[in-house]
């Protein structure tokens, strides 16, 4: 898949994003090794902690459907700006998929693309638990 349809589907996923308290919408479109796309949006609660995030979205929804490698990963948002994972998604992206790509991309600013290791470079390994 290109990653130009990869962001479409990220678009696709942000429809469904349920945002009430914070307006910021995210979508996610998750590539995995076998060509199954998973998509994700943010879903907001009022305990905010208990908030998920597009990226985990889409990777709990491959894993939950027996998934485990993946290639790449799209993520839009309604901001109009880029939406980085946040550290506990970068956590979750390093550990499916390490040396996958993460596509950021902006209707104002267009696509960058980074891998999961510059965005967690020294993230936490099944070989760190001993």
């Amino acid at each position: 898949m290109t990653d130009e349809a990869l962001i479409l589907q990220a678009k696709d996923a942000m429809k469904n994003a349920y945002a009430p308290y914070s307006g910021f919408r995210v979508g996610a479109a998750l590539l995995a090794k076998d060509g199954a796309v998973f998509k994700g949006c943010n879903v907001e609660n009022a305990s905010y902690g208990a908030t998920n995030c597009a990226e985990r979205t889409a990777v709990f929804k491959a894993v939950s459907e027996g998934h485990r490698e993946f290639e790449k990963i799209a993520i839009v948002a309604s901001s109009g700006d880029y939406a980085s994972p946040c550290g506990i998604c970068r956590q979750v992206l390093a550990e499916f998929m390490p040396e996958g790509k993460v596509l950021l991309y902006s209707e104002e600013k267009g696509m960058v693309t980074y891998t999961v290791r510059e965005l967690l470079p020294m993230g936490f390994r099944k070989e760190d638990i001993r």
